[in-house]
């Protein structure tokens, strides 16, 4: 997967206002904690390095406490997210 080798960004990875728009209120809040928290101290070693796999895994972990829908509507919205953060790195 070449996402995996690719370096993430530790600034662009803090930055989840983009991705938060379209989430409700205090929910937004705390998906986007949950996935800061996934990512600058994930809970599996093979997640420790700072790459674009390393943030997508973080993020997916994250929508496991939404409801079926909201779960569905933001992971197919992952992908366009992370490739307008990190289409450079592809």
């Amino acid at each position: 997967m070449a996402a995996k080798r690719i370096d993430g960004c530790d600034r662009q990875s803090r930055d989840l206002r983009g991705f938060r728009r379209g989430q409700a209120g205090s929910a937004q809040t705390s998906l986007a904690r949950i996935v800061h928290d996934l990512y600058f101290e994930p809970k599996y070693e093979e997640f420790r390095s700072r790459t674009i796999w390393s943030l997508s895994n973080a993020f997916t972990s994250a929508f496991k406490e939404l409801d079926p829908i909201p779960q569905f509507k933001a992971t197919a919205k992952l992908g366009e997210f992370l490739e307008g953060r990190f289409s450079q790195s592809f």
